[in-house]
C-alpha cells in the first residue's frame, strides 16, 4: 500500500472504533461524506485490499509492444545512428512505417540509455538591467533592415539611437543599407543637437570593431592592439566609450524600439504615402518628437550627461573618414579616381614622399592634411592614359575637320549574354536509341 492508502486505512479504523465521525473523516481525507461511506462499506466487505486501486498491476491498454521497442532501439543504433530524436521520428514514419510520437521515441531511447546527439546549451539566467540614471550616459545604436515602405519603394535600413535612461530617440535616419556613413551622420546630428554622449552600446558589426578572424598587420603587432575602424576612430577622438553587446537580448531596448517602429512608423509612412528614402526621412523626423512625448520616461537623476564639444571642435575634421597616403613625385595625392595637386603654401614648395592624411567628408568633398594642417589643393591634370580612356571622339582618316569626327563610347561594351548550345540535327544526342541498337546489332 502506498502512503495515501495507508492514511485512508488509519482514518477508517478510527471511524470503525467510533473515535471519529464520517464527517470528520471526510474533512481529513478531503473527500465527500458520500465517498467516505462508499469506501468504508468496501473496507468492511473486502478489508484493506479494497483500498488499493483496481488497475494496480495491470498493463495499460496503450502500452507499446516490446518487439516494437526493440526494433526502434536497433534502428537508432544502426541505420539511423546520429539522428536527433525529431529527425529519427520522421524517418521511422517515412521509411520504416513506424508511426510514433516524438515523446514516445524519446522515452524508448532514454530507457535504452541512448541520448540525443544534438547538444544544446543550458539556458542562461537573464535579469533586467537597471536604466542608467542620467540622460546621455548611454545610447544604444543599431540598424533595422525592413520593408518600411510596404512595397511602395525599396527595402530601407533605419539607423537610429535610443537613450538608455529615458527611452528617447535623439535621432534616426533611413539609409539604403547599414553603412558606416549612416552611423557617422547619426552621431554628427546627435552631437550638434544634444552634445557628446558618454558611451555607445552596439553589436559586433564590422562597422564598430574589426573581426577577430582578421589577421593582424605588422604595425598592429608592434603596437600591441588592433587599429580601430573608421567609426571606432571617431569614437576615440570624441572620447566616447564603446561597449559591444554579446547578444541581441543585451541591447533589448533598441530591439523593442524596432518592434514599435515597425508597427507605428510603418503605418505613418503608409498614411503619408512615402515611396522613397527622402520622403521617409521627412516623415520620420516629424514622427520622432511625437514618439518621444508619448513613450519617453523621466530619468532617475536630473540633468544631462551629454558633454559640450570643445570650442575648437570642427565636425568636418573629426566626423569623416581618414586615410593615409604618400605624396607622389609631382606633389599629387591619389585617392581612388581623384588626383589632388598640392599648391605650395607657407614657404614650402614640395611635399614629395610626405605622409599625408586624406579626409573624406560626409558631403563627398576631400581635404589633405599634413601634421594637422589643411593643405591647399586643386584638381590635378589627368594623366595621358586616363585622357585616352576618357576621350570620346576620334577623327576619321582622310578628314580635315573635327566636325566629321565620330563619337566613340567611353564605356566598355556590356558583355553579351551567352546563348545555350543547341546541337545540330545530325548530333548523336538527337538520334534515337534504335539507331544505336541497329548499328551495334
Amino acid at each position: 500500500m502506498n502512503k495515501k492508502e495507508q492514511i485512508r486505512l488509519m482514518v477508517l479504523n478510527e471511524v470503525e472504533t467510533d473515535k471519529m465521525t464520517s464527517r470528520e473523516a471526510a474533512e481529513v481525507l478531503g473527500l465527500s461524506r458520500r465517498q467516505v461511506r462508499r469506501i468504508l462499506a468496501a473496507y468492511r466487505k473486502e478489508g484493506a485490499q479494497a483500498l488499493e486501486h483496481g488497475n494496480r498491476g495491470r498493463e495499460p491498454s496503450n502500452i507499446l509492444d516490446g518487439s516494437l521497442k526493440k526494433r526502434v532501439v536497433e534502428l537508432a543504433q544502426s541505420t539511423y545512428a546520429g539522428c536527433n530524436v525529431q529527425h529519427f521520428t520522421e524517418l521511422l514514419s517515412e521509411r520504416e512505417n513506424i508511426t510514433l510520437s516524438r515523446s514516445s521515441i524519446r522515452l524508448i531511447l532514454l530507457g535504452a540509455g541512448i541520448k540525443s546527439p544534438r547538444k544544446r546549451r543550458a539556458p542562461k539566467h537573464r535579469s533586467r538591467r537597471e536604466r542608467y540614471p542620467k540622460e546621455g550616459m548611454l545610447l544604444q545604436i543599431d540598424g533595422s533592415y525592413h520593408d518600411w515602405l510596404e512595397g511602395r519603394g525599396p527595402y530601407l535600413t533605419l539607423v537610429g539611437a535610443i537613450d538608455d535612461a529615458t527611452g528617447k530617440v535623439p535621432y534616426a535616419l533611413f539609409r539604403d543599407e547599414e553603412d558606416a556613413q549612416g552611423y557617422v551622420l547619426l552621431v554628427r546630428q546627435i552631437v550638434a543637437e544634444h552634445g557628446i554622449p558618454e558611451a555607445l552600446y552596439h553589436d559586433g558589426h564590422g562597422i564598430f570593431e574589426r573581426s577577430k578572424r582578421e589577421l593582424e598587420t605588422i604595425e598592429e603587432q608592434l603596437k600591441g592592439k588592433r587599429n580601430p575602424t573608421q567609426f571606432g576612430r571617431i569614437m576615440e577622438e570624441l572620447g566616447i566609450i564603446s561597449i559591444t553587446a554579446l547578444s541581441p537580448q543585451a541591447k533589448g531596448r533598441i530591439e523593442r524600439l524596432w518592434g514599435t517602429f515597425q508597427d507605428r512608423l510603418v503605418s505613418e509612412l503608409r498614411i503619408a504615402g512615402a515611396s522613397n528614402a527622402d520622403e521617409a526621412n521627412k516623415m520620420l523626423w516629424n514622427f520622432l518628437p511625437r514618439y518621444n512625448r508619448k513613450f519617453a520616461v523621466p530619468p532617475t537623476e536630473p540633468g544631462l550627461a551629454y558633454r559640450e564639444p570643445p570650442k575648437d571642435f570642427n565636425p568636418d575634421e573629426v566626423l569623416c573618414f581618414k586615410y593615409q597616403r604618400t605624396v607622389g613625385w609631382d606633389n599629387v595625392v591619389r585617392f581612388g579616381g581623384h588626383r589632388l595637386q598640392i599648391v605650395p603654401i607657407n614657404g614650402r614648395s614640395s611635399y614629395v614622399k610626405a605622409k599625408v592624411e586624406v579626409h573624406e567628408r560626409m558631403d563627398g568633398s576631400l581635404a589633405v592634411y599634413y601634421k594637422g594642417q589643411c593643405l591647399l589643393t586643386k584638381p590635378a591634370p589627368l594623366e595621358a592614359p586616363v585622357l585616352r580612356v576618357r576621350n570620346t571622339t576620334r577623327f576619321i582618316p582622310g578628314t580635315r575637320s573635327q566636325e566629321a569626327a565620330l563619337p566613340v563610347a567611353s564605356k566598355t561594351p556590356e558583355p553579351k549574354t551567352p546563348h545555350p548550345y543547341k546541337p545540330p540535327p545530325s548530333h548523336p544526342w538527337r538520334r534515337g536509341f534504335k539507331i544505336y541498337a541497329d548499328k551495334r546489332g
